[in-house]
C-alpha cells in the first residue's frame, strides 16, 4: 500500500511539475452578473472568447485557470470574451499586458482585475481624428461573411485634389486604436500624420480587420493540417475584385497596381506575399512583416516559383533574427525564388534585427520605413481623374430616367456595405429598376463610374 501511495504521488507530481495556477481574487463591482471571464494570450493565439481558456468560479468569489506546464514567457490579459470588453487600468484605460514565466516547478499567481474598458464611461480610443470606419459590417461575397474595414486619409485629403496610393492592412483591429487591438496598436495613424508633416505625399490605408477565430483559415490559400487555413484565396479575391474596386471608385485613389500595397505582419505577410502574386494586376508593393512562411511551406515556394513575371514587384521583409528557428531561412527562401523569377535586387529589401520580437511594438517601430522605401521611387506628383459627361439622372416609381449616356451600360446594384444584389442595363430614358430591390440607398457601379441613387 505504500509503494501504491507513492507511486501515485510520484505520478501526480509529474502532471503537476511547471504548471501555473492564475487566480483572480477581485474583480470591479460593476462587472455584469453572470459574466463569463476568458483569458487571451499568446498561448491560445489571442483569442478573447476562447471556450478552453474560461476562468472557472471557485465558488468562493474568486477564479482561477490552470494552465500545463510550459517553458518561456505567457503574455495575456482578461476578456468578457471579445476585445472591446478587455480589461483596463485602474483609470478605465488601456492595460499593457500581464505576464508570467514557467519555472519548472508549481506556481499559483494571484491577480486582480481594475476595470473593463467598456464600462468606464472613458473613450479610451487613440485613433486619429482623420481615421474612420468605413463600414462595421463589409460584406464578403467570396466567403459570405461581413468585416469592419478602417479607413485612413491623409491629412490633405479634403483640401486638395491629389489622387493617393493606397496601403490594404490586415488585422486592421491592430492599426489604429489601442481600444481594439489586443497588444498596441501600430500607430500607423499617428506614423503617417508625422510623415506627413515632414512632407511626405500622403497614402490612404485601408485596414481590413481578422476575422478572429477565421484569421488562420482566410490568411492562407493552403491548409495546414494542424492549423487550418484553406480561404486565402477567396480572401484575396475579395480584397482584390470587390474591396479594391470599392475604394478606387469611391475616393481618390491611384488605382494602378505600383500604387498599391499589402501589408501584414505574421500570417498577414503571408496572405500580402500571396495576393501580390496572384494579382499583379492589383498590387506590386508587400510590406512582409515577420512572416509566418512556416504555415504553408513548402506551398507557398512552389506557387511563387510558378508565378508571372516579378520585375516590377517590390517587397520589404523585416523580422528579427530570434523570432522562431526558421525565420531567417523561410524568408531568404521566398527572397531567392522571388528573384529567380525576376524580381531585382534593387527592389527588395531584407531588415533581420537583433532585436526584433514577433510583436506589435516591434511592427509599430518599423513600419515608417517599410512605407517610406516601397514607394520611395514612385512619382506621386498630383494626378487628376479625367472630368466625365455630366449624368442627370431622376429616381421615379419603381424607374430610373437618365440623360447624358453615350451608350447602353451595365451596372451592378450594391448595398453600402459592399454587398451586390442586382444588375440593370441602363440606358438614356426610363429604365425598370428591378422589383427584388427594396427602399434604401445603392451604389450604381459599372466599369468607367459609379452612381448613388435612393429607392424611396
Amino acid at each position: 500500500m505504500k509503494n501504491f501511495l507513492l507511486v501515485l504521488f510520484c505520478f501526480l507530481s509529474i502532471l503537476i511539475y511547471g504548471q501555473v495556477t492564475l487566480r483572480i481574487t477581485t474583480i470591479p463591482g460593476n462587472t455584469p452578473a453572470g459574466a463569463t471571464i476568458y483569458l487571451a494570450g499568446n498561448i491560445n493565439s489571442w483569442n478573447p472568447g476562447d471556450s478552453n481558456s474560461i476562468m472557472q468560479p471557485d465558488g468562493f468569489g474568486a477564479y482561477q485557470l490552470i494552465i500545463p506546464e510550459g517553458t518561456g514567457t505567457v503574455e495575456f490579459k482578461f476578456t468578457r470574451g471579445s476585445w472591446s470588453t478587455v480589461e483596463g487600468n485602474a483609470n478605465g484605460g488601456y492595460l499593457p499586458n500581464r505576464t508570467f514565466s514557467f519555472i519548472g516547478s508549481p506556481q499559483t499567481i494571484t491577480l486582480f482585475i481594475q476595470s473593463w474598458e467598456d464600462l468606464t464611461g472613458v473613450n479610451n480610443s487613440t485613433a486619429a481624428s482623420n481615421v474612420q470606419i468605413l463600414s462595421p459590417n463589409f460584406y464578403i461575397p467570396q466567403l459570405d461573411r461581413n468585416r469592419r474595414i478602417w479607413l485612413y486619409l491623409p491629412p490633405d485629403y479634403f483640401s486638395s485634389t491629389k489622387n493617393y496610393p493606397v496601403l490594404y492592412m490586415k488585422d486592421g483591429q491592430n492599426l489604429f486604436d489601442n481600444l481594439t487591438s489586443f497588444s498596441g496598436e501600430w500607430r500607423v495613424d499617428e506614423t503617417l500624420n508625422t510623415l506627413f508633416e515632414q512632407g511626405d505625399f500622403g497614402a490612404i490605408v485601408v485596414g481590413i480587420d481578422n476575422g478572429g477565430n477565421e484569421r488562420l483559415n482566410e490568411y492562407s490559400p493552403w491548409v495546414n493540417p494542424a492549423y487550418g487555413g484553406g480561404q486565402g484565396d477567396e480572401y484575396m479575391h475579395f480584397i482584390a475584385e470587390t474591396l479594391k474596386p470599392y475604394i478606387d471608385e469611391n475616393f481618390r485613389t491611384r488605382p494602378e497596381p505600383e500604387m498599391n500595397a499589402l501589408i501584414g505582419s505574421s500570417m498577414g505577410a503571408l496572405i500580402s506575399t500571396y495576393g501580390a502574386c496572384e494579382f499583379p494586376n492589383s498590387f506590386r508593393k508587400i510590406g512582409s512583416f515577420s512572416p509566418a512562411y512556416w504555415f504553408a511551406m513548402p506551398e507557398l515556394n512552389n506557387y511563387v516559383s510558378s508565378t508571372p513575371n516579378l520585375l516590377n514587384h517590390r517587397i520589404y521583409f523585416v523580422a528579427g533574427q530570434n523570432e522562431s528557428s526558421s525565420m531567417v531561412q523561410n524568408i531568404t527562401t521566398i527572397r531567392t525564388t522571388m528573384q529567380n523569377n525576376g524580381l531585382s535586387s534593387a527592389n527588395t529589401l531584407t531588415k533581420i534585427d537583433a532585436y526584433g520580437t514577433h510583436s506589435e511594438n516591434y511592427w509599430r517601430g518599423e513600419f515608417g520605413a517599410a512605407y517610406q522605401w516601397l514607394f520611395m521611387n514612385e512619382n506621386l506628383s498630383i494626378v487628376t481623374k479625367e472630368t466625365k459627361k455630366p449624368v442627370i439622372l431622376q429616381i421615379l416609381s419603381g424607374k430610373i430616367w437618365v440623360e447624358g449616356f453615350e451608350e447602353n451600360i451595365s451596372f451592378d446594384f450594391y448595398t453600402m456595405t459592399g454587398q451586390k444584389i442586382a444588375s440593370i442595363n441602363i440606358s438614356n430614358g426610363i429604365n425598370i429598376l428591378p422589383e427584388t430591390l427594396k427602399k434604401g440607398i445603392y451604389i450604381l457601379k459599372a466599369k468607367e463610374m459609379a452612381l448613388k441613387i435612393v429607392v424611396n
